[in-house]
């Protein structure tokens, strides 16, 4: 369904950014029997209002599509562990938190963070909406509701299990289209002295470093920090804290409390927003040579792949996350370039990628049959990757990572093309 008016004030005409064209689902990956099977596909088209700058999707797919049943799992990556464990660590010691303390999460997943939270003996709640996702955590000992998050479930928990201090969404926020409704349930969770903790894509970072390929029709908008301190401002939420993180090539920790709470904003906030300004990220003009330069990484990483093919490499990829989708399908590259792809998570081996059915296998894989070349379209993992394939590597395997522009991992200052 088009989507014509801005998700946060409600104006009605957006201005398109980036066009993608249609592409599949991104997290939809097909068995055997249904790759004969026509697959749905939308418009992906990022657009901006131009009136609050909230940077947004203009097509909407239906909530149950997307996650009723869900294949991304946190647990599944050791650099997104890492950084779980060094966020609850840092909210235990700067909040000093305890038995008596509730932490809520949103979109909780397999409660990798809630597990990380009940060792260090806080109590725990997950609201998730994802019915496999949801039993792995029941399964770990994390209370979990099955349901979407809002202000009516927001309500139900604090009737049922009282207001919490602390209430956690992490990368949830940009899948939420009923933006007011999610944030209003925030409101209505947090105790006096509650914050709320927002983990966010920084839009900055999507624009800097050319990161197309986080566009898919999950994520309904991408916030600037300018846009989110105003949505949450909207209901009674004030900045905290902000701290800028690497995960899923560069984010935000949003703290927010309640405005009339006992928290004062931090000196940091500020210069993010200049940051921002200095990049005209509210202004579509600017948008224009982003859109341009997308253009051309289609073109170096479809030369690159089919430069290896002519010299008679062999080629395939690391990761088969959402991302790398978005990238397969608007690069057109399919098994004809990159006969497969390896990935941890086994809810998407032994499958095929939505749109261009490139077959998805465990990691063994590439030991068994070593490729030439691997393309890491798990692109935030690189570091962590490269050193699995440390072996392979020592072989002559090398690897590439397609954004900001293709480039050899680790020797990044060797372009992909000379």
């Amino acid at each position: 369904m088009q989507v014509h008016t801005c998700r946060h004030c409600r104006h009605r005409g957006l201005v398109t950014l980036l066009d993608l064209g249609e592409q599949p689902l991104a997290n939809r990956f097909l068995t055997a029997d249904q790759l004969a099977v026509p697959e749905p596909r939308y418009p992906l088209r990022l657009a901006m209002c131009p009136q609050c700058s909230l940077v947004q999707l203009d097509e909407e797919v239906p909530r149950q599509e997307l996650f009723d049943e869900y294949v991304y799992v946190t647990g599944t990556s050791a650099t997104s562990r890492q950084h779980i464990a060094w966020l609850v660590r840092e909210l235990v010691r700067h909040y000093r938190l305890g038995r008596a303390d509730l932490v809520v999460e949103a979109g909780s997943n397999d409660g990798t963070l809630l597990a990380e939270m009940q060792r260090c003996g806080v109590s725990v709640l997950g609201v998730e909406p994802a019915r496999n996702l949801a039993e792995e955590s029941l399964q770990r000992g994390i209370p979990t509701l099955v349901r979407y998050f809002d202000e009516t479930t927001a309500r139900l928990v604090r009737a049922e299990h009282g207001p919490c201090r602390v209430f956690v969404a992490r990368h949830v926020l940009a899948h939420v289209a009923d933006l007011h409704g999610f944030i209003e349930g925030i409101r209505a969770v947090l105790q006096e002295d509650g914050i709320a903790v927002i983990e966010v894509p920084h839009l900055l970072s999507l624009y800097q470093r050319l990161e197309f390929d986080t566009i898919y029709h999950e994520h309904l908008c991408y916030f600037s920090l300018a846009v989110l301190r105003d949505v949450l401002g909207c209901h009674g939420l004030r900045l905290v804290r902000v701290t800028p993180v690497s995960i899923h090539g560069g984010s935000l920790v949003v703290e927010a409390g309640l405005a009339d709470g006992p928290y004062s904003e931090s000196a940091g906030v500020a210069g993010i927003l200049q940051e921002e300004a200095r990049h005209r990220l509210a202004d579509p003009a600017a948008w224009q040579l982003f859109a341009q330069r997308v253009e051309q990484i289609r073109d170096e990483l479809t030369l690159l792949l089919d430069q290896h093919q002519l010299w008679g490499k062999r080629c395939a990829g690391y990761g088969a996350p959402a991302k790398g989708n978005t990238l397969l399908n608007y690069c057109r590259i399919g098994r004809d370039r990159l006969p497969y792809l390896v990935d941890k998570n086994p809810l998407k081996q032994g499958k095929w990628t939505p749109g261009m059915h490139v077959p998805v296998y465990a990691p063994d894989r590439l030991f068994r049959d070593p490729p030439d070349l691997v393309l890491i379209l798990a692109w935030n993992c690189a570091n962590e990757i490269v050193r699995e394939l440390e072996g392979l590597r020592r072989r002559g395997t090398r690897c590439v990572v397609p954004l900001p522009r293709p480039v050899f991992w680790p020797q990044a200052s060797v372009a992909a093309t000379s």
